[in-house]
Protein backbone atom coordinates (compact mmCIF):
# COMPACT_ATOMS: atom_id res chain seq x y z
CA UNK A 1 0.00 0.00 0.00
CA UNK A 2 1.27 3.48 -0.85
CA UNK A 3 2.16 5.56 2.18
CA UNK A 4 1.99 9.33 2.38
CA UNK A 5 4.66 11.65 3.67
CA UNK A 6 3.52 14.37 6.05
CA UNK A 7 6.54 16.57 5.39
CA UNK A 8 10.01 16.44 3.94
CA UNK A 9 12.95 18.82 3.70
CA UNK A 10 14.05 21.01 2.11
CA UNK A 11 10.83 22.53 0.74
CA UNK A 12 8.38 21.87 3.57
CA UNK A 13 4.79 21.99 2.37
CA UNK A 14 5.74 21.08 -1.21
CA UNK A 15 6.23 17.51 0.01
CA UNK A 16 3.20 17.30 2.25
CA UNK A 17 0.83 14.40 1.45
CA UNK A 18 2.92 13.35 -1.54
CA UNK A 19 3.16 9.57 -2.14
CA UNK A 20 6.55 8.02 -1.47
CA UNK A 21 6.93 6.78 -5.05
CA UNK A 22 6.65 10.36 -6.29
CA UNK A 23 9.45 11.65 -4.09
CA UNK A 24 11.63 8.60 -4.72
CA UNK A 25 11.21 8.41 -8.51
CA UNK A 26 9.85 11.74 -9.75
CA UNK A 27 11.18 14.38 -7.39
CA UNK A 28 13.26 15.79 -10.27
CA UNK A 29 10.24 16.16 -12.54
CA UNK A 30 7.09 16.84 -10.53
CA UNK A 31 7.74 17.43 -6.81
CA UNK A 32 10.75 19.69 -6.40
CA UNK A 33 9.30 23.19 -6.91
CA UNK A 34 12.37 24.74 -8.51
CA UNK A 35 12.72 21.95 -11.06
CA UNK A 36 8.99 21.79 -11.77
CA UNK A 37 8.89 25.49 -12.61
CA UNK A 38 11.84 25.05 -14.97
CA UNK A 39 10.11 22.20 -16.80
CA UNK A 40 6.69 23.83 -17.13
CA UNK A 41 7.04 25.04 -20.73
CA UNK A 42 5.51 24.04 -24.05
CA UNK A 43 8.94 23.44 -25.59
CA UNK A 44 9.74 20.87 -22.91
CA UNK A 45 6.49 19.02 -23.60
CA UNK A 46 7.10 19.10 -27.35
CA UNK A 47 10.59 17.71 -26.92
CA UNK A 48 9.53 14.92 -24.56
CA UNK A 49 6.74 13.87 -26.94
CA UNK A 50 8.99 13.98 -30.03
CA UNK A 51 6.89 16.72 -31.62
CA UNK A 52 3.59 14.86 -31.14
CA UNK A 53 2.28 17.20 -28.44
CA UNK A 54 -0.23 19.03 -30.66
CA UNK A 55 -1.70 15.86 -32.09
CA UNK A 56 -2.07 14.21 -28.68
CA UNK A 57 -3.49 17.32 -27.03
CA UNK A 58 -5.93 17.74 -29.92
CA UNK A 59 -7.30 14.26 -29.23
CA UNK A 60 -8.26 15.50 -25.76
CA UNK A 61 -9.46 18.96 -26.74
CA UNK A 62 -11.63 17.61 -29.55
CA UNK A 63 -13.40 15.39 -27.03
CA UNK A 64 -14.52 18.38 -24.92
CA UNK A 65 -17.93 19.90 -25.61
CA UNK A 66 -18.97 23.36 -24.41
CA UNK A 67 -20.93 23.27 -21.17
CA UNK A 68 -19.64 19.88 -20.05
CA UNK A 69 -18.28 18.88 -16.67
CA UNK A 70 -14.67 17.74 -17.10
CA UNK A 71 -12.28 16.24 -14.59
CA UNK A 72 -8.60 16.18 -15.56
CA UNK A 73 -6.81 13.85 -13.17
CA UNK A 74 -3.37 15.52 -13.17
CA UNK A 75 -1.66 18.76 -14.17
CA UNK A 76 0.19 18.83 -17.50
CA UNK A 77 3.11 21.10 -18.28
CA UNK A 78 2.57 23.72 -20.96
CA UNK A 79 -0.75 25.34 -21.83
CA UNK A 80 -3.05 22.31 -22.10
CA UNK A 81 -5.02 22.97 -18.92
CA UNK A 82 -5.93 26.52 -19.93
CA UNK A 83 -7.01 25.38 -23.37
CA UNK A 84 -9.14 22.57 -21.95
CA UNK A 85 -10.85 24.82 -19.39
CA UNK A 86 -11.46 27.56 -21.96
CA UNK A 87 -13.00 25.08 -24.37
CA UNK A 88 -15.69 24.19 -21.81
CA UNK A 89 -16.87 27.78 -21.64
CA UNK A 90 -18.59 29.64 -18.86
CA UNK A 91 -21.52 27.24 -18.58
CA UNK A 92 -19.35 24.18 -17.94
CA UNK A 93 -17.13 23.06 -15.09
CA UNK A 94 -13.45 22.10 -15.23
CA UNK A 95 -11.84 20.42 -12.23
CA UNK A 96 -8.15 19.61 -12.19
CA UNK A 97 -6.66 17.45 -9.46
CA UNK A 98 -3.06 16.68 -8.65
CA UNK A 99 -1.41 15.03 -5.67
CA UNK A 100 1.63 17.33 -5.50
CA UNK A 101 1.46 20.88 -4.09
CA UNK A 102 3.72 22.45 -6.71
CA UNK A 103 1.59 21.08 -9.55
CA UNK A 104 -1.52 22.46 -7.84
CA UNK A 105 0.20 25.81 -7.51
CA UNK A 106 1.22 25.88 -11.17
CA UNK A 107 -2.30 24.93 -12.28
CA UNK A 108 -3.89 27.57 -10.09
CA UNK A 109 -1.72 30.22 -11.70
CA UNK A 110 -2.78 29.13 -15.18
CA UNK A 111 -6.50 28.91 -14.39
CA UNK A 112 -6.85 31.96 -12.16
CA UNK A 113 -8.79 33.95 -14.75
CA UNK A 114 -11.30 31.22 -15.56
CA UNK A 115 -14.23 31.10 -13.10
CA UNK A 116 -15.42 27.75 -14.48
CA UNK A 117 -12.14 26.12 -13.37
CA UNK A 118 -11.22 24.65 -10.00
CA UNK A 119 -7.95 23.07 -8.79
CA UNK A 120 -7.86 20.52 -5.97
CA UNK A 121 -4.95 18.72 -4.34
CA UNK A 122 -6.16 15.13 -4.43
CA UNK A 123 -5.11 11.61 -5.26
CA UNK A 124 -6.67 10.54 -8.58
CA UNK A 125 -7.35 7.11 -7.07
CA UNK A 126 -9.48 8.58 -4.27
CA UNK A 127 -10.98 11.85 -5.48
CA UNK A 128 -14.77 12.04 -5.38
CA UNK A 129 -16.37 14.49 -7.81
CA UNK A 130 -19.11 16.77 -6.50
CA UNK A 131 -21.00 16.17 -9.74
CA UNK A 132 -20.43 13.25 -12.08
CA UNK A 133 -18.23 14.49 -14.94
CA UNK A 134 -19.19 14.03 -18.56
CA UNK A 135 -15.54 13.54 -19.42
CA UNK A 136 -12.59 12.36 -17.33
CA UNK A 137 -9.12 12.64 -18.84
CA UNK A 138 -5.81 11.09 -17.88
CA UNK A 139 -3.15 12.74 -20.02
CA UNK A 140 0.13 10.87 -19.51
CA UNK A 141 -0.47 9.95 -15.87
CA UNK A 142 -0.77 6.15 -15.85
CA UNK A 143 2.80 5.50 -16.99
CA UNK A 144 4.05 7.41 -13.94
CA UNK A 145 2.38 5.31 -11.23
CA UNK A 146 2.97 1.78 -9.87
CA UNK A 147 0.88 -1.12 -11.08
CA UNK A 148 -1.60 -1.20 -8.18
CA UNK A 149 -2.06 2.54 -8.51
CA UNK A 150 -2.83 2.22 -12.21
CA UNK A 151 -5.76 -0.07 -11.39
CA UNK A 152 -7.01 2.19 -8.60
CA UNK A 153 -6.87 5.30 -10.79
CA UNK A 154 -8.60 3.67 -13.76
CA UNK A 155 -11.34 2.26 -11.54
CA UNK A 156 -11.94 5.59 -9.81
CA UNK A 157 -12.00 7.49 -13.09
CA UNK A 158 -14.58 5.13 -14.54
CA UNK A 159 -16.65 5.15 -11.36
CA UNK A 160 -17.00 8.95 -11.58
CA UNK A 161 -18.18 9.09 -15.22
CA UNK A 162 -21.77 10.29 -15.66
CA UNK A 163 -24.25 8.07 -17.52
CA UNK A 164 -23.49 8.40 -21.22
CA UNK A 165 -20.13 10.04 -20.44
CA UNK A 166 -16.63 8.89 -21.24
CA UNK A 167 -13.11 8.52 -19.95
CA UNK A 168 -10.11 9.37 -22.10
CA UNK A 169 -6.60 7.99 -21.62
CA UNK A 170 -3.66 9.39 -23.55
CA UNK A 171 -0.39 7.65 -22.73
CA UNK A 172 2.52 5.53 -23.89
CA UNK A 173 2.09 2.25 -25.76
CA UNK A 174 4.31 -0.51 -27.10
CA UNK A 175 6.12 0.89 -30.16
CA UNK A 176 6.02 -1.04 -33.41
CA UNK A 177 9.09 -3.20 -33.99
CA UNK A 178 10.28 -0.86 -36.74
CA UNK A 179 9.97 2.32 -34.62
CA UNK A 180 13.52 3.30 -33.55
CA UNK A 181 12.15 5.54 -30.80
CA UNK A 182 11.20 2.34 -28.99
CA UNK A 183 14.83 1.58 -28.21
CA UNK A 184 15.39 5.09 -26.87
CA UNK A 185 12.28 4.86 -24.69
CA UNK A 186 13.36 1.49 -23.34
CA UNK A 187 16.61 3.07 -22.17
CA UNK A 188 14.78 6.10 -20.71
CA UNK A 189 12.32 3.82 -18.92
CA UNK A 190 15.12 1.85 -17.29
CA UNK A 191 16.74 5.06 -16.14
CA UNK A 192 13.84 7.40 -15.27
CA UNK A 193 10.41 5.81 -15.84
CA UNK A 194 10.26 2.44 -14.03
CA UNK A 195 6.45 2.17 -14.19
CA UNK A 196 6.03 3.08 -17.86
CA UNK A 197 6.79 -0.17 -19.62
CA UNK A 198 3.83 -1.91 -18.01
CA UNK A 199 1.70 -0.11 -20.61
CA UNK A 200 3.69 -1.88 -23.31
CA UNK A 201 2.46 -5.23 -21.99
CA UNK A 202 -1.05 -4.50 -20.73
CA UNK A 203 -4.01 -2.68 -22.24
CA UNK A 204 -5.63 0.09 -20.24
CA UNK A 205 -9.00 -1.68 -20.27
CA UNK A 206 -7.34 -4.59 -18.44
CA UNK A 207 -6.82 -2.34 -15.42
CA UNK A 208 -10.58 -1.80 -15.05
CA UNK A 209 -12.50 -4.06 -12.68
CA UNK A 210 -15.76 -3.35 -14.53
CA UNK A 211 -14.52 -2.83 -18.06
CA UNK A 212 -17.65 -4.46 -19.47
CA UNK A 213 -19.74 -1.43 -18.45
CA UNK A 214 -17.94 0.62 -21.11
CA UNK A 215 -17.40 0.52 -24.85
CA UNK A 216 -13.66 0.75 -25.49
CA UNK A 217 -11.84 2.10 -28.51
CA UNK A 218 -8.13 2.60 -29.08
CA UNK A 219 -5.91 4.12 -31.71
CA UNK A 220 -2.16 4.49 -31.72
CA UNK A 221 0.04 7.19 -33.24
CA UNK A 222 3.71 7.71 -34.07
CA UNK A 223 4.41 4.09 -34.86
CA UNK A 224 2.64 2.79 -31.79
CA UNK A 225 4.57 4.93 -29.29
CA UNK A 226 1.38 6.57 -28.01
CA UNK A 227 -2.18 5.37 -27.47
CA UNK A 228 -5.47 7.25 -27.28
CA UNK A 229 -8.09 5.16 -25.52
CA UNK A 230 -11.73 6.10 -25.00
CA UNK A 231 -14.13 4.31 -22.67
CA UNK A 232 -17.77 5.28 -23.18
CA UNK A 233 -20.22 4.39 -20.44
CA UNK A 234 -23.00 2.25 -21.88
CA UNK A 235 -25.82 3.49 -19.69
Amino acid sequence: MTTLKTSAPPHGHYYRDVPDYMTEVYDWAYVNPRKARMLDHKLVVRTLLFGNDRRLMRAYLDEIRPGERVWQVAHVYGDLVQRAAARIGGTGRFVLTDVTPIQVELAQGKLAGLPQAKVVQADAARYQAEQAPDLVCSFFLLHEVPEDKKSAIVDNMLAQVAPGGRALFVDYHRPAFWQPIGWLLKWVNRLLEPFAEALWRKGIAAYAAEAERFDWSKRTVFGGVYQIVTARRRD
